[in-house]
């Protein structure tokens, strides 16, 4: 069973392939990611995070989800050297980890009602569990960020989460806190780990670090990565290629 509605402004799709699955977990599937979405939006009115932006809301006030994110944000920009930083130029825009942490939290709840088998994607950020219909692993494809219709790589994944960094389809947005500019060194990055979560946050951290990213990425156990330069020319963590077959 696969489902696609539009979340965050974007494109979210749920595959589940375990049997004797009610249609009612896709409801409450979406209507989490909606609900992360009223909360978190930087463009709704009266979204927790613009209230809080706005001075409405004092932080000792804040829902234990925005503490959540808040701690989480920090601890990133720990790990990260400062790479990651969701504060920028007075305001809090906790975009850059959200996504990939509202995805994991959906996998999660599917875990807990004792699936198994299933794909969960916001936007070209993933996380899968299991085997896919044909009982094999997910296949999952890398884009040519100079040529979204071709992909580059195909990544085969299980229990894993999958994340994509670039300007290709946004154009630049990812922001460099230590130059306060926006990073446009390298074309895309992508990054292998054991969640979406946890890839997505370096993924955003290493895209701020340019071609130093990848070497980032090399020295965090249990990740993988795949850059592409603004010349087309690929650089892979050490271990990226065992991903690469099924």
């Amino acid at each position: 069973m696969k489902q696609i509605r539009e979340i965050m402004g974007m494109a979210a799709v749920i595959e589940i392939i375990d049997r004797d699955v009610s249609p009612g977990i896709f409801d409450e599937v979406f209507e989490y990611l909606v609900s992360v979405d009223k909360r978190f939006s930087t463009y709704k009115k009266d979204s927790e995070i613009t209230l809080f932006n706005e001075k409405k809301i004092a932080e000792k006030d804040l829902s234990p989800e925005m503490m959540e994110i808040f701690q989480l944000s920090e601890k990133t920009k720990k790990e990260t050297n400062g790479y990651f930083d969701i504060s920028h130029n007075g305001k809090i825009d906790p975009s850059g980890i959200v996504k990939g942490w509202a995805i994991h939290n959906a996998s999660v709840m599917l875990q807990k009602k004792g699936i198994k088998n299933f794909f969960v994607e916001i936007a070209g950020d993933i996380e899968v569990g299991g085997v896919n219909s044909k009982g094999e692993k997910w296949a999952i494809g890398i884009r040519n960020p100079f040529n979204v219709n071709e992909n580059v790589k195909v990544v085969y994944l299980s229990n894993k989460g999958i994340a994509t960094s670039g300007n290709y389809e946004r154009g630049a947005h990812i922001y460099i806190p230590s130059q306060n500019k926006e990073a446009d060194d390298i074309a895309s990055l992508t990054i292998i780990g054991p969640d979406i979560f946890e890839a997505d946050r370096f993924a955003t951290a290493a895209f701020a670090m340019g071609r130093d990213g990848i070497n980032f990425i090399e020295t965090l156990l249990g990740f993988e990565g795949y850059m592409i330069d603004n010349n087309g020319i690929a650089t892979k963590t050490s271990g990226f290629e065992k991903y690469t077959s099924v």
